[in-house]
């Protein structure tokens, strides 16, 4: 594996930050803290440096770290958040940077000084993790436990990866990435000491392999850990909390892409397996695609919502599979083959649905209760009494023959998205979405599709990615 080892000193060349930028990232870190200190005295508060600089596992694309502010665990939440927010805005005025307010658990200040994006969160000063109030309280119990257990040599293995998965959009516990955390991959290094040592342990990972570094659980209770975390193809426990799973984020989908991935980079270490290729979809690609699998694509196009990214993209995905299901609703018999979605998070959001089944014939054949069960059979009769054809008997069931409301599913996802906003919530259409639809949508096929694909080359590089499954 020289050859491995060779590309891997060569790809750390290329990630490590350079020494003025870290000087500079200190430096700054350092001014925080004391600054951060100072302002959160009088709230009997401490401040803390949290995050990869600590460990000097950041990567020098993002220059960034997080002060978090430890209140008084007695002290009630509506005073921390009151509290949090008055020391950061504080520390910000006297750095002479700019802020926004974010939400997670808690509002917390991300902030601007110079170049280095800084985000202060308040949180509580707990002793265990069993008084924690909510899950940023767990940080500064990582923090330490990392500064134990993690090597300092190990802390370019954590570069490595941490670039490897970014290259291949698997870095992130966020609801759009569905990947790899960065106290995720500090814990896998840990495990497995290498990189290298990591992707090759990987291989054989089967689904719900459990990791656990601190040996909670006995082998015989492996079956139970795998019912309590049902659904979440790879359990790392968490070594401040037994109770948690660190790759909980994990899509099913991203275990597996991680399995190949790592896969295709053993066997052929290059800069392709290693950064990963992006690939687009002309227009011309998308229509001969079309035609030869036969299928109908639609697109509903709209301004997505101005919510946090880690509310978009759950309404988004929860949008698309209600989308199939009033398209698949049995009376109305069209067929949904596949679909996704995409979204800039700025102005363009799309749910893309492909259709095996989108035109319907004229008539609808409405299959009837059975002759025998008189109270439902006279509702059916009474209901029917303008059909094109019947009643009449069909085996021992009423029937009826209509004209069928909706052709086409375009039609019919028109009619259903046309609608006031609390009808479309009725609907079970996530709340944030359906007020952006109520403002307006396209759906658009065909030469509109094409146009967007020309005009776009993040649509044309999510379709590639919707067409070209790995």
């Amino acid at each position: 594996m020289g050859n491995l080892r060779k590309f891997l000193k060569k790809i750390l060349k290329e990630i490590l930050p350079d020494k003025k930028t870290e000087r500079e990232l200190k430096s700054l870190a350092k001014k925080v803290l004391r600054v951060a200190n100072k302002k959160a005295k009088k709230y009997k508060a401490k401040a803390m440096i949290v995050g990869s600089i600590t460990r000097d596992t950041w990567l020098p694309d993002k220059k960034e770290f997080d002060i978090f502010i430890l209140f008084p665990k007695d002290l009630p939440i509506a005073k921390l958040e009151e509290y949090g927010l008055k020391v950061g805005k504080e520390i910000v005025k006297e750095l002479k940077g700019t802020f926004t307010l974010k939400y997670a658990q808690h509002p917390y200040l991300s902030a601007k000084v110079n170049d280095i994006e800084i985000d202060i969160v308040p949180c509580y000063n707990i002793k265990n993790i069993a008084e924690f109030k909510s899950p940023v309280d767990r940080t500064p119990f990582h923090v330490k436990y990392l500064e134990k257990h993690l090597k300092k040599n190990q802390a370019n293995e954590v570069r490595i990866l941490k670039k490897f998965l970014k290259s291949h959009n698997l870095y992130g516990a966020d609801a759009k990435t569905e990947g790899f955390s960065g106290y995720l991959c500090e814990l896998l290094i840990i495990k497995y000491k290498t990189f290298e040592n990591l992707l090759k342990a990987s291989l054989n990972w089967k689904i719900q392999e459990i990791i656990d570094l601190e040996n909670y659980y006995k082998k015989t209770e492996y079956q139970n850990l795998k019912k309590i975390f049902k659904g979440q193809p790879l359990i790392v426990i968490d070594p401040t909390d037994k109770e948690r799973n660190v790759a909980a984020a994990l899509s099913i989908k991203n275990f597996f892409k991680f399995k190949k991935i790592a896969k295709d980079f053993l066997e052929n270490p290059c800069e392709k397996t290693f950064y990963g290729t992006k690939n687009y979809l002309t227009d011309f690609e998308f229509t001969n695609l079309r035609i030869k699998r036969g299928t109908q694509i639609l697109m509903i196009k709209f301004v997505p919502p101005k919510v946090v990214p880690d509310i978009l993209w759950p309404q988004l995905r929860k949008f698309a599979e209600r989308l199939e299901g009033i398209l698949e609703e049995r009376k109305y018999e069209f067929k949904v083959y596949g679909k996704d979605v995409y979204t800039d998070e700025n102005e363009l959001a799309i749910v893309l649905i492909e259709m095996e089944v989108y035109s319907l014939p004229n008539i609808q054949k409405i299959v009837g209760p059975y002759v025998f069960d008189e109270k439902n059979s006279k509702a059916f009769l009474d209901a029917h009494k303008d059909a094109l054809i019947g009643p009449y008997v069909e085996d021992d069931r009423w029937v009826v023959e209509v004209e069928r409301k909706f052709k086409k599913a375009k039609e019919k996802i028109s009619d259903s998205l046309k609608k006031p906003v609390e009808i479309l919530k009725a609907k079970g259409i996530p709340n944030y979405i359906a007020e952006a639809l109520s403002k307006g949508f396209e759906i658009l096929e065909g030469e509109q599709i094409e146009k967007l694909i020309k005009e776009r080359k993040d649509v044309s590089e999510f379709l590639y990615n919707y067409f070209f499954k790995e």
